[in-house]
């Protein structure tokens, strides 16, 4: 297959001439010169042609103001060294457009020296890639324009000669690792070249250096590399700049993902549903300090509501089982044993070592199978969808550990790992269905094959993807482009180490999956840019319909922390300000009370009738207990066992953010596997501190036993849960409430509490700072506070009023109710009110809408309140309902 190249692209086409205009009024016949480079001992001169620039900088920065006030730039008050930015999102043409470029500048102005400067292998072999796929087509565009391109090579010094004596178009490659360091052979004397600096071959020549990906080369020696190479200018070209010179043209993800310019993507969240039976450790991260080690771990901890997932800090001594709240699963071998930062692990009582990164206690196996299965699935159906349309599908998995794809035998004989074989286990399963009967047959170790850094027995190893090895991968990957791209060949799905993720990709990846037994590092940008670039047909032609450019990434985390994470690193990368989203920060201001108002009449007045402090007895029968309790847990929804769901999203990228569109979902279930079984009248007593009997008889009368052994953690969590509802229903049913002595809510308090907040839409701010205890701003947090404030400061009937602070608290037997308002209210009567401001959309409050443990707090403020004749309690949306 020959890939087609569109010379007309007006994104591509305004990129180019963003550049070209920086330099209008250089005449093309000034744009060399000639230059003599001497050697020494000889009476030789090396005859050379370099760049030239004839115009002024002032004229160049005039140039650039006028370019970027067309493209919507701020305009550059400095040249900043000649250099200049571009910025052109991944899967856009990147390369195309800067190697474009290199024949325009030509054309328009006899440039003849260019260097394009690479951070790694992996770019540079793509660069290599396009310079060979895209020379026929320039050869076509531009009138057979000679131009010679070379990569350097130090074993090749001698080839700099050519470079800086050549009469075309010069395009050196070069990583920047090549000529960064003194002591690079590029920049020492070499006798080949008669003692020469071979370097000075590229200075002589005032080359235009291209830098690619140029975030990764802003360090200060690389920046001085870069200068030292004496350019002309330079043009730097990436998706995510660091820092930006005079950025000449913006092409920014959102640009690209509203103009249809890169696939459109979709995320299939593959999670963990209701697992928590097992004892769960996860290791994010090992820091090590002079005095200390410290680890951070996430478990499953004993919470308030059942089990529920914790972060913990721990050394070495720590026991998991008394920062899990003392959770059963931990007792017997979870004490850290000690905390390895040099090799990233930690070692446990019981044994057990997990590096940063692992997981255990998880589904993960379960997982990362359920992935592979919906990557194949998805595969199948687009491939599909798109045979009759001549475009071949490719799945792309990234993996973590070459051996989950490819072992060796004692004897060095390959063997398929876990991954190969689950792949072509489910593949199997799949392609038998009726519904891809009439998808080519094709053998099934022929479709997938592993991209990997090799040793010198051509045995797959893990790799940095920096490595002398990784260069063949590369160079692998690059030159079988087209051949995958090739419909009549077989090979369809890829494997390859997550450490490959930059510099490569291929238009026709509809598909990635991660997956890896440890957590994943890689940038959501990096993992969605192997497959953004548009699809190609079998004759390699671009494809433009949205409906086929769709790529689906299939993740083991939710869509929502996908979409926020991707959004993260677009404001992070490229400056992208999302609006509406993501909002300015407000300034944050401190709550003042007015002053003397504690000697205020109207306040006293009320403050009086409600300052005095109260406690409470509840009255309940166990029989009635056990008898609605069983009841309650009867009714409990069904007990599932473990599961993973997996639901899919689109995701959509406008000005206000990053965000999905929900597309479907799929569960499926685990019930084969064995749980331990905890102490399940243990666990229940320590939640609800009712008696062991009381608790045996509401399980056994409920006839939910059985659910024990379907799923033990689910099933504790809804029983105990029931079971507090219906304890918390008696006893509030019953409560009674008397003042406590001569204890009082002090005054002093108000003053002690001093408040700083940030002001959001539902603060109020005061306009009549008589009727209330504030000066400026009453914080609230909802919009029906925010107009009962409103309503209070105009209404005539209402004399005083204000919110009651945080620390005025009623006790209660579900933690501590905190009512909102208190009110001096006078028509013909006067009244002292206490109101709870609710909204349930009805005319008049409905309680019974509200949650239960609102509803029971309710019951109790209303309890409390009874105790004080002169103060009227009250739960309303609105001034008006106090008197209705």
């Amino acid at each position: 297959m020959i890939l087609h190249f569109e010379p007309n692209l007006q994104f591509q086409l305004d990129a180019i001439n963003s550049v070209i205009r920086l330099f209008d009024g250089q005449p093309k016949n000034n744009g060399e010169a000639d230059f003599f480079v001497p050697e020494e001992g000889t009476l030789n001169l090396i005859d050379g042609i370099s760049n030239r620039l004839v115009i002024s900088e002032e004229q160049v920065l005039t140039n650039l103001q006028n370019v970027q006030r067309e493209n919507e730039i701020e305009a550059s008050k400095s040249l900043q060294g000649m250099n200049f930015s571009v910025e052109m999102e991944t899967g856009t043409g990147k390369t195309y457009v800067y190697l474009r470029t290199v024949y325009e500048l030509f054309r328009q102005y006899g440039f003849k020296k260019y260097v394009i400067v690479v951070p790694s292998v992996a770019i540079r072999e793509g660069v290599l890639k396009n310079l060979e796929i895209t020379h026929e087509h320039f050869r076509n565009l531009y009138d057979n324009i000679p131009v010679h391109y070379m990569v350097y090579d130090s074993n090749k010094i001698s080839a700099l000669r050519g470079f800086a004596t050549g009469n075309h178009i010069e395009i050196l490659v070069i990583n920047i690792d090549s000529f960064a360091k003194d002591e690079n052979i590029i920049n020492r004397p070499n006798d080949r070249l008669s003692g020469q600096l071979p370097v000075e071959f590229i200075r002589s020549c005032h080359p235009i250096v291209i830098v690619d990906e140029p975030q990764n080369m802003e360090t200060p020696k690389r920046k001085k590399a870069i200068e030292n190479l004496r350019p002309l200018f330079t043009l730097r070209y990436s998706a995510t700049h660091r820092n930006v010179y005079n950025l000449v043209y913006s092409l920014n993800p959102v640009k690209a993902y509203d103009l249809g310019l890169v696939k459109q993507i979709e995320v299939d969240s593959v999670m963990e549903e209701n697992s928590s039976n097992d004892a769960f450790v996860s290791v994010d991260s090992i820091t090590a300090t002079k005095t200390k080690v410290s680890a951070k771990l996430f478990i499953m901890a004993n919470g308030q509501n059942g089990v529920c997932k914790k972060t913990v800090y721990v050394r070495a001594g720590d026991d998991l089982y008394r920062l899990s709240n003392e959770r059963e699963i931990y007792r017997n071998g979870y004490i850290v044993e000690e905390i390895d930062a040099v090799n990233g692990c930690v070692s446990f009582s019981n044994g057990n070592v997990l590096c940063k990164g692992a997981t255990q206690g998880a589904l993960t196996d379960e997982v990362m199978k359920f992935q592979m299965r919906k990557t194949i699935e998805e595969h199948l159906k687009k491939e599909l969808k798109l045979q009759s349309k001549g475009v071949k599908v490719l799945s792309l998995f990234f993996i973590d550990r070459v051996a989950n794809y490819r072992q060796y035998d004692s004897n060095g004989n390959p063997q398929q790992g876990k991954f190969a074989l689950w792949f072509e286990e489910i593949y199997a399963e799949l392609i038998q269905k009726a519904a891809f009967q009439s998808l080519p047959e094709c053998n099934v170790g022929e479709i997938h094959n592993g991209y990997f850094s090799q040793d010198k027995k051509g045995v797959f190893k893990d790799t940095s993807g920096e490595t002398l090895a990784d260069d063949d991968t590369y160079s692998l990957i690059m030159k079988d482009k087209e051949k995958l791209l090739n419909i009549q060949n077989p090979l369809r799905f890829i494997f390859s180490h997550s450490a490959l993720r930059e510099g490569w990709d291929n238009p026709n990846v509809f598909q990635i999956c991660t997956l890896n037994e440890t957590k994943s590092d890689m940038k959501k940008r990096q993992e969605i840019g192997r497959g953004l670039r548009l699809a190609v047909d079998s004759e390699g032609k671009r494809i433009y319909d949205r409906n086929i450019n769709r790529l689906t990434v299939v993740a083991n985390e939710s869509y929502g922390d996908f979409a926020k994470a991707l959004q993260k690193e677009i404001e992070e990368d490229c400056g992208v300000a999302f609006e509406g989203r993501i909002k300015n920060k407000r300034e944050r201001v401190a709550v003042k009370y007015r002053k003397g108002f504690e000697a205020d009449p109207k306040f006293l007045e009320i403050w009086d009738k409600l300052k005095r402090k109260t406690t409470y007895r509840v009255d309940y029968k166990t029989s009635e207990l056990i008898k609605q309790a069983a009841k309650a847990v009867k009714d409990m929804p069904e007990i599932k066992s473990p599961s993973i769901r997996s639901t899919r999203v689109g995701i959509t990228m406008t000005d206000e953010g990053v965000g999905t569109s929900y597309v479907g979902d799929r569960v499926v279930y685990y019930g084969a596997h064995a749980w331990n079984i905890p102490d399940v009248l243990g666990y229940i007593q320590n939640k609800t501190e009712l008696t062991r009997s009381t608790i045996e008889e509401i399980v056994s009368q409920s006839g939910r036993i059985g659910d024990i052994l379907i799923n033990p953690q689910r099933f504790l969590d809804l029983a105990t849960l029931a079971i507090k509802r219906t304890l918390n229903d008696l006893m509030i049913e019953g409560i009674k409430y008397q003042k406590i002595g001569g204890s009082e809510y002090e005054m002093a308090l108000f003053e002690a509490q001093e408040l700083e907040v940030y002001l959001n839409d539902f603060s109020f701010k005061v306009s009549d700072p008589s009727k209330t205890i504030y000066q400026e701003f009453v914080p609230l947090d909802s919009g029906v506070e925010s107009r009962f404030a409103q309503d209070c400061e105009t209404s005539d009937q209402i004399k005083f009023y204000f919110k009651l602070p945080n620390w005025f608290k009623i006790p209660t037997p579900i933690g501590h109710y905190n009512p909102d308002w208190a009110l001096v209210f006078e028509d013909d009567t006067k009244i002292y009110f206490v109101a709870e401001t609710k909204d349930t959309g009805t005319p008049q409050v409905d309680v019974s809408k509200l949650n239960g443990d609102e509803q029971l707090k309710i019951k109790c403020g209303k309890a409390h309140f009874e105790q004080f004749e002169e103060v009227e309690y009250r739960v309303v949306s609105r001034v008006g309902e106090l008197v209705e």
